[in-house]
């Protein structure tokens, strides 16, 4: 009787054995089970899956674009939630929650994503093209981490800081517009409309003083009260 009681257990047990190696070692019910709370719930594109987080006391790690960190590496960075969660090492530039390719991390933007961060601050995206020197492509446009154009320097190209869709800088045609600019402020002070008039051509007769133009101005206002009392009665 005890023979048969002892061979029932022994096969009970391999019975059991059997079922438990047909699930993954993290589901068998004889391991302590790890806190799903502190996994991610689904890893694919962005992800090491073969990575263990002692952190986060779990499998997995986030790959972290290599711009959107603060080292100089050049492939994306294996990170744990934790430390992700810190700041510690992450461009403050960046947005970690979003995937950028095969990793996560993209340029921070505001206003339709005509403005963007850098170095904390946000500059505007210029439309391609306008930039001497680009310092990045991002979404519709390009930016500059140093200084930004002045509207004398866009002027050169006839072009005016004003925002263009989701991009900034829209252009004028120097043929047909006159675009003045005052010192160095980011706007023009005026856009003037030329109406076919060279304004670069010499001004035969034009003042070369104030005082010469005040007593031009005199002069037009008086013709011009001569003018309406002649012809508008009171």
């Amino acid at each position: 009787m005890k023979k048969l009681f002892f061979a029932s257990l022994l096969l009970g047990t391999v019975i059991a054995t059997a079922a438990d190696a047909a699930q993954p070692w993290w589901q068998q019910e004889t391991i302590c089970r790890l806190n799903p709370a502190n996994c991610y719930t689904g890893m694919g594109t962005g992800f090491d899956s073969g990575m263990w987080d002692a952190g986060a006391n779990c499998w997995g790690m986030k790959l972290i674009c290599p711009q959107a960190t603060t080292a100089s590496d050049s492939a994306p960075v294996a990170m744990g939630r934790n430390e992700i969660a810190s700041g510690s090492g992450i461009n403050r530039d960046f947005d970690t929650g979003v995937l950028n390719g095969d990793c996560f991390g993209m340029r921070k933007t505001v206003n339709n994503g005509s403005m963007a961060s850098v170095n904390g601050d946000y500059v505007n995206v210029w439309c391609n093209g306008i930039l001497d020197n680009a310092d990045e492509p991002i979404g519709g446009g390009e930016i500059t981490f140093g200084t930004q154009p002045t509207c004398a320097k866009l002027a050169t190209n006839g072009y005016v800081g004003v925002l263009n869709g989701r991009c900034y800088g829209k252009y004028y045609d120097t043929n047909d517009y006159f675009i003045e600019c005052d010192a160095a402020a980011p706007l023009p002070k005026r856009l003037i409309v030329l109406n076919g008039a060279n304004y670069t051509a010499p001004m035969g007769g034009a003042p070369t003083d104030k005082a010469a133009a005040d007593k031009k101005f005199d002069q037009m206002e008086s013709i011009s009260k001569t003018q309406r009392s002649k012809y508008f009665k009171e």
